[in-house]
């Protein structure tokens, strides 16, 4: 195991009810902006309780952040709090607000260019306190210091990560997730279950701590993803789902350990040049990755197949792996993600693109090993057309 060092300020109100906390985990002399979405959270009660819990303070809104937050609208934000001074900020919604949020607290106090913050990872000296109300589980940005931000005129979606952007505090409340579209749900899952894999499946390490951390969480969301599709005013399967996508990217199972980042990094492409969902690139390009690398993976892949999908300890290694990625696929599926590109009309003539927008990104060495070049990306995306 390496060496590491970990620290989370991020206090954590889990539970029902637990909305009511924003009375005091809100400091009362702050003027507040409530950041969310296209509105849901007006439909399914979520924003009066919100109201009702900041009543005692002064309150703004700021609505119409994109499911991929996109850099204009996260600017008209940040235009808002300095003409307004707010000096408090409370996002309300899922993984893409919360995003938002991040660059926008981030933007509120930088000196020069903004932008630079994502292209040039410019300092950033200084940042406005936020909370969470979390709606979506889906992206763990509740309980890290991750970000992700689009610019559709540059077809760029590009990541950025800074402790000055630790929530102070995020409230999971599993039933504000009750009303939200399967798909959303399904996608969710996804999302987590990859996160977990990015951060395990790589080589051993000497780090069995994490790998059963790691494994527990990919057992959980396979059990609990399948019910919510059957079960979904189940609120303990809400609760477990919730969790699992918190501690799924807290950084908690990655800490001493390399991971391999290079499905979150081509997907990101597929999103900016074709509109696809987060979770679906994932699901797409995760499998591909894994059959790709399958002999540096061998290891790993192997342990997987074993604890997780519980193959046979007699198969060949080669069949383990072809099982691990099989049961993958199968369980995106299940969720509703489809695994190969051409499932969702993608334009194969279009594919090059993804290959320039990577290298205009300096995405040319991915992996846990930075041996995924511009060449092998091809090769994967590829790979993830058709069956």
């Amino acid at each position: 195991m390496q060496n590491f060092e970990y620290y989370n300020p991020t206090r954590i109100y889990f539970g029902t009810g637990e909305i009511a906390k924003l009375e005091n985990a809100v400091p009362k002399d702050k003027r507040v902006l409530i950041i969310y979405g296209g509105g849901s959270i007006k439909n399914n009660g979520v924003y009066d309780e919100v109201l009702s819990a900041l009543s005692n303070h002064d309150t703004h809104d700021f609505s119409g952040i994109e499911p991929n937050p996109e850099y204009e609208t996260c600017m008209k934000a940040v235009k808002y709090i300095q003409a307004n001074n707010i000096d408090f900020v409370v996002a309300v919604g899922g993984g893409s607000v919360i995003d938002a949020t991040k660059f926008i607290v981030a933007a509120a106090y930088f000196e020069g260019e903004p932008w630079d913050i994502l292209t040039k990872g410019a300092e950033i000296k200084k940042a406005l306190p936020f909370g969470c109300v979390l709606t979506l589980p889906a992206t763990g940005s509740e309980m890290n210091i991750n970000s992700v931000i689009s610019r559709r005129e540059f077809n760029k979606k590009l990541p950025f990560a800074n402790e000055k952007v630790f929530p102070q505090f995020s409230i999971l409340d599993p039933e504000t997730t009750y009303t939200l579209p399967s798909r959303q749900v399904a996608n969710g899952v996804v999302d987590a279950f990859v996160h977990v894999i990015e951060q395990y499946l790589t080589y051993p390490q000497d780090a069995p701590l994490q790998d059963r951390f790691a494994e527990g969480i990919l057992q959980t969301l396979i059990e609990e993803g399948e019910k919510v599709l059957a079960k979904p005013d189940d609120y303990n399967v809400r609760a477990n789902i919730m969790w699992c996508a918190t501690l799924a990217l807290n950084t908690l199972i990655s800490k001493g350990v390399k991971s391999d980042w290079a499905t979150h990094m081509i997907g990101h492409e597929l999103t900016a040049i074709f509109g696809l969902d987060h979770a679906q690139t994932l699901a797409i390009i995760l499998p591909s990755v894994m059959n790709y690398k399958r002999d540096k993976k061998a290891k790993k892949l192997s342990q997987y197949a074993e604890r997780v999908w519980q193959a046979d300890k007699n198969l060949s290694q080669d069949e383990k792996i072809d099982f691990a990625i099989a049961k993958t696929r199968q369980f995106f599926e299940t969720m509703g993600n489809h695994t190969y590109l051409k499932a969702y009309d993608i334009d194969q003539s279009k594919l090059p693109l993804v290959l320039e927008n990577l290298q205009d990104n300096n995405m040319v060495s991915l992996g846990e090993h930075q041996d995924i070049t511009l060449e092998d990306s091809q090769k994967i995306i590829e790979m993830s057309y058709d069956h």
